[in-house]
C-alpha cells in the first residue's frame, strides 16, 4: 500500500465561474468583476500552466476535457465525486450541490481503461443524495493510505454515517472530528477536510485550532503521531491561503513532491517551509482565480489514481 501515486486525473474547464450553489456553505468563494468570459479564460491559463509544471517534473497527469453539455462551474475539482483505490476499486461520491452532481461521467472512468487502467468495481454512494446525505470524496475524506485511517472533519457535505459506511466498504479506521472556521465572528464547519488537512508519507499538514473540541484535537494528534507524522501546524489565515489544501505525489525518479498554490506557499513561515523541506520537494503554481471564485485550490485538482494496470 502506498501513500503517493504518479498518476492523476484532471479537468480542464469550460464554463468555470464562482458555483452559486456550492457558496452557502464554502465561505472561502468570491466573486470576481468580470465576465463570465475572461474568468474561465484566466481559469484556463491558470490549470494549463499547472499541468505543464507537474508535467516538468515527471508526474503523469491524465488531463480530460470538461464538456459544455452541462453547467458545471467546478468540474475542475475531480477529487470530489470519484476517487481511485489499489485494488481496483472506484468510489463515486454524493454530492452537496446539484449542478456538481454534473460532473460524475462515466466516460472518465473508460478513459482510465483505455490507458490501461483495471477496475474492478465501482462502489457507488451517489443515492444518498436522495435522502440529502453527502460525503465529497477526498475533500471529506483525508486517506493515510498505509495506515489504513481515514480523517473525516463533518460538515454539511461529510455525513458521519455514510463516513463510516466508506471505512468499512473500503477497509478504513475513522477518525472524525469536527473542524471549524470563524465568518462574521461565528464558528461555521469548514466544508472540506481538505481545506485543513493534508496527510503525506512521513508528514501531516494541518490546522489543529480549526478543531475547537480539546478531546477530538488530542484524538487527530495521537493518531498522527502513532504513525510517525511530523506534525505541521497551521494557522486559520493560513488555511484561509489554502495552505492545507496540498498534495504530496511522486515525480520522476520516485522524488516526492508536495504540490500546492503559490498563494499557499506565500502564507508558509520560513521556518515551516524548512520543516516540509526536510521531507519533500516543493512545487507552487498561481491558481489565483481558481482559488477566488471556486473556492478549492491545488489538492483539489488532482484525483488521484492508484488503480492498478491491466
Amino acid at each position: 500500500m502506498q501513500q503517493t501515486t504518479n498518476t492523476i486525473l484532471m479537468v480542464r474547464p469550460v464554463s468555470f465561474r464562482m458555483n452559486e450553489q456550492t457558496a452557502v456553505n464554502n465561505y472561502y468563494q468570491e466573486d470576481i468583476d468580470l465576465l463570465p468570459a475572461t474568468v474561465n479564460a484566466k481559469a484556463q491559463k491558470e490549470f494549463d500552466n499547472y499541468v505543464e509544471k507537474l508535467k516538468a517534473v515527471g508526474i503523469h497527469v491524465i488531463v480530460v476535457n470538461d464538456t459544455n453539455e452541462y453547467d458545471t462551474p467546478d468540474s475542475v475539482f475531480p477529487n470530489n465525486w470519484v476517487s481511485f483505490h489499489e485494488n481496483g476499486d472506484v468510489g463515486l461520491y454524493p454530492m452537496f450541490a446539484e449542478n456538481r452532481r454534473l460532473e460524475r461521467r462515466e466516460d472518465i472512468l473508460d478513459k482510465l481503461e483505455v490507458e490501461g487502467f483495471k477496475i474492478n468495481n465501482v462502489i457507488d454512494y451517489t443515492s444518498a443524495e436522495e435522502e440529502d446525505v453527502f460525503l465529497e470524496g477526498t475533500g471529506s475524506v483525508i486517506l493515510d493510505r498505509v495506515n489504513k485511517k481515514a480523517y473525516c472533519a463533518l460538515s454539511p457535505r461529510a455525513n458521519e454515517d455514510l463516513f463510516i459506511e466508506f471505512c468499512e466498504d473500503f477497509e478504513y479506521f475513522p477518525v472524525v472530528f469536527t473542524a471549524n472556521q470563524t465568518v462574521d465572528g461565528q464558528r461555521k464547519a469548514i466544508y472540506h477536510t481538505n481545506v485543513m488537512m493534508s496527510i503525506a508519507e512521513t508528514f501531516a499538514v494541518i490546522c489543529l485550532s480549526s478543531i475547537d473540541d480539546k478531546k477530538e484535537r488530542k484524538n487527530v494528534i495521537s493518531h498522527l503521531k502513532a504513525d510517525g507524522k511530523e506534525i505541521i501546524d497551521i494557522t486559520e489565515t493560513q488555511v484561509a491561503n489554502f495552505a492545507g489544501n496540498m498534495l504530496q505525489v511522486k515525480a520522476a525518479n520516485n522524488e516526492r513532491y508536495l504540490i500546492m498554490s503559490e498563494a499557499a506557499y506565500n502564507s508558509l513561515t520560513k521556518a515551516q517551509i524548512s520543516t516540509l523541506e526536510k521531507h519533500t520537494k516543493i512545487l507552487s503554481s498561481s491558481l489565483h482565480t481558481i482559488e477566488t471564485c471556486g473556492g478549492g485550490s491545488a489538492r483539489c485538482m488532482m484525483a488521484e489514481i492508484f488503480l492498478p494496470k491491466g
